[in-house]
């Protein structure tokens, strides 16, 4: 018998270009800056705290939408931090990390025929959340090279049909994060609408150079119609834990939830505790822009030794670099020529549009341990 045959949900997605770069890296023996993931540990106290939960048995399913302990610990953190109150108890939820986070929402507030825009380049997952949704991506550009918002071109991507913005401060590819007067200009461009916002703020404790996260959750024409979304796994430095939360008006929770109690219904016990014991000391996350800044300064001093440009990085972990004076490549044959003949991977920006738009730009990661990076570094200025 033969498998019967189908027609996909996702006739466009294939391999992506991170699982290739990331077979190149392995069979070349490659340095793997491409992924955007830490290859050092997690502080001892997180993995000691699962341990207890484990072992105080705290291994059953917890409520639907996180332990409560942790849904307080997780409001009062955004009050300190962006002033803004949200109920624990109806306006968080404890999620399966940011991705699922992100797609429940979509699931549960785009209808078949809604436009939902993107600011393009943009993390792979939107496009194809919002087509499983039957939903129409809107993409609208950052503009080339500074990757800064036109509000001229987002205003004028909205219509009647549109249900969403989703916008992601820092900014994964780029490095870039918005500005207060920018989120000022979104409320403006969003306060005659019924637009929602989908705010991606996983990357918010990695802000640098004494910057502030300008989180929807600061801007009371924002908040009032944003699903504001982070992701545990970026903060502590355990992205295989796959946890996250979504803080979002109490009308907009409750529809949240009615997806994601059928999507995952809930998220692992004893993780969940340790975090809410973690989050006690609120350190580790506030002295998390200069640990990276420390990285991302000490990298940067070694490209610029090499005949990279450096384009800025003001939050993430990222660092983009313009590829133009090296050779003629396009970004993906430029990151597979780096990767076999430099012994560097490193991911091309042409993968964050949907046009393959090319600008000669290729992004690193640079959440590796000192010998990582120096060991990256030392090929690079081979070059």
């Amino acid at each position: 018998m033969s498998c019967p045959p189908l027609v996909s949900r996702l006739p466009n997605v294939g391999t992506t270009i991170f699982t290739v770069m990331s077979a190149l890296a392995a069979e070349k023996g490659a340095v793997n800056l491409g992924q955007g993931f830490p290859d050092f540990h997690c502080d001892p106290r997180l993995v000691d705290a699962v341990t207890r939960a484990m072992q105080q048995g705290l291994n059953q399913y917890p409520p639907m939408a996180g332990v409560p302990v942790l849904r307080d610990a997780i409001a009062s953190k955004l009050e300190a931090l962006y002033g803004r109150s949200y109920s624990a108890a109806s306006e968080i939820t404890v999620t399966a990390g940011a991705t699922q986070a992100i797609l429940t929402t979509i699931l549960a507030v785009v209808h078949p025929g809604d436009e939902v825009i993107v600011l393009e380049p943009c993390y792979d997952s939107y496009v194809p959340n919002i087509e499983l949704a039957g939903g129409v991506a809107v993409r609208v550009p950052l503009t080339p090279g500074s990757f800064r918002p036109d509000f001229g071109l987002i205003a004028a991507a909205i219509t009647p049909r549109t249900r969403a913005i989703v916008v992601n401060t820092p900014h994964n590819p780029s490095g870039t994060t918005w500005t207060a007067a920018e989120m000022q200009q979104l409320e403006a461009v969003l306060a005659p609408t019924n637009v929602l916002l989908i705010s991606d703020e996983v990357y918010e404790h990695m802000v640098f150079d004494g910057q502030l996260h300008q989180s929807a959750a600061r801007f009371a024409g924002l908040a009032e119609r944003a699903f504001v979304i982070s992701s545990f796994g970026k903060t502590y430095h355990v992205t295989g834990w796959k946890v996250g939360y979504v803080a979002a008006p109490a009308a907009l929770t409750a529809e949240f939830r009615k997806v994601h109690q059928f999507n995952v219904f809930t998220v692992n016990t004893p993780v969940q505790y340790a975090l809410a014991d973690y989050m006690a000391d609120p350190a580790p996350y506030l002295t998390l822009p200069d640990f990276y800044q420390q990285k991302r300064d000490l990298f940067r001093a070694g490209l610029a030794q090499t005949r990279f440009k450096l384009l800025p990085c003001e939050g993430t972990y990222f660092q983009c670099v313009e590829t133009s004076a090296i050779n003629d490549l396009s970004e993906a044959e430029f990151c597979k020529w780096l990767t076999a003949e430099v012994g560097v991977a490193a991911i091309p920006l042409s993968a964050f549009y949907g046009n393959g738009f090319d600008q000669q730009v290729v992004r690193f990661c640079f959440a590796k341990r000192t010998k990582t990076l120096e060991l990256a570094l030392e090929k690079l200025q081979t070059i």
